[in-house]
């Protein structure tokens, strides 16, 4: 009697064993999601002064409000506690720290491959939509490897050598009236990419792989009548990239709250936060019912030094003071939402945005 009661004890006790095993492996599946697909949309110049500017004007909520998984980058380049959109692109791009006015290179001038180049490697879609040229410091440092955001013509240039599959921006004319008197629109349609200009509508598109110029520069400002272009440009960048059944990598820019904030108007910088926002909603949307996309929120760096020292949600008022016209040093947040979201709460390097989702996309 004694024996089987011992017998029965170790059974007892191999049963546990085995459902703590089970439960412990299961939690553990269940912590580290993975995502097919990943959205990083850059708020450029987007502080927390910026984001509470646009809560005012929508009475104390944002799409960003939605997030649960918040947390802070330091935003310092390799050669200046300030950082400029290049090279704090860059450091989102290629998981390095590089010098002020870099694209896509490394500290010692060194091209380095960009997560947008990886993805493609990897036989992911990619895609780019931006309120500004593609050819600018923040889409170029996805794309081009020069070592002077100025070199406007040699980043378009940079553009024909990579696979992308979408874009959507201005910038035009540094494809079309170069020095070079070569016209990057025949290359790109050898490369069997669809042109469109700007006559014609988003919405019409139907190629999986295209150029839409919206602009020969930089996009209009909201206050000028761009209208929804935010909206439709990334849901028809989603709506073409999510056609590959192994995924897509996509950077959305909100180019101009950073041009709000050098302009130093209030106005102007939370125009273009709301816009950049109502994007965001859209996206969050559709993320929502796929369940596959981690979207990721963040900024390149603080413009501004933007106080607001007064206000009312109520009356949508608002009263705020720049300190500046330039960039500032101090960290800036990051969203995130969905499979592997959790990777991304807590104070980290900017170069972290790069390294994290490289690993939850398993790309090297």
């Amino acid at each position: 009697m004694k024996i089987k009661i011992i017998k029965m004890q170790k059974l007892h006790y191999l049963t546990l064993f085995l459902l703590i095993i089970a439960f412990n492996f299961n939690s553990f599946s269940q912590k580290r999601p993975k995502p097919k697909n990943v959205i990083l949309m850059i708020g450029d110049g987007m502080g927390l002064a910026q984001i509470c500017a646009g809560m005012v004007y929508r009475e104390g909520d944002l799409n960003l409000s939605r997030f649960k998984k918040i947390g802070l980058i330091k935003t310092n380049s390799s050669d200046d506690y300030v950082t400029d959109s290049a090279a704090g692109a860059t450091a989102f791009s290629i998981g390095k720290k590089t010098f002020n006015g870099a694209i896509g290179v490394d500290s010692l001038k060194k091209p380095q491959a960009t997560i947008l180049e990886l993805a493609e490697k990897n036989n992911l879609s990619t895609g780019m939509v931006v309120t500004c040229a593609i050819t600018h410091a923040t889409p170029g440092s996805f794309i081009a490897h020069v070592d002077s955001r100025k070199k406007k013509y040699e980043i378009a240039k940079d553009f024909t050598k990579t696979d992308i599959d979408v874009v959507i921006g201005g910038g035009m004319a540094h494809f079309t009236k170069r020095p070079d008197k070569i016209n990057l629109i025949d290359t790109l349609i050898k490369n069997n990419y669809t042109v469109y200009d700007s006559t014609y509508e988003i919405d019409k598109i139907k190629s999986n792989k295209f150029y839409k110029f919206t602009n020969n520069y930089h996009l209009p400002k909201m206050s000028e009548g761009r209208g929804n272009y935010s909206e439709n440009a990334s849901m028809k960048a989603i709506e073409t990239l999510c056609k590959n059944k192994k995924g897509f990598f996509l950077m959305i820019e909100g180019s101009q709250i950073d041009w709000g904030s050098h302009d130093t108007s209030l106005s102007y910088t939370v125009n273009e936060m709301l816009d950049f926002d109502n994007a965001i909603g859209k996206v969050l949307d559709w993320a929502e019912k796929d369940g596959n996309t981690l979207v990721i929120i963040t900024a390149d760096h603080e413009t501004g030094g933007l106080s607001l020292t007064g206000g009312s949600l109520k009356d949508k008022k608002l009263t705020g003071k720049f300190s500046t016209t330039e960039h500032t040093g101090i960290m800036v947040p990051v969203f995130a939402y969905g499979p592997g979201s959790d990777n991304f709460t807590g104070i980290y390097e900017n170069t972290d945005i790069f390294h994290k989702i490289t690993k939850l996309l398993d790309i090297k």
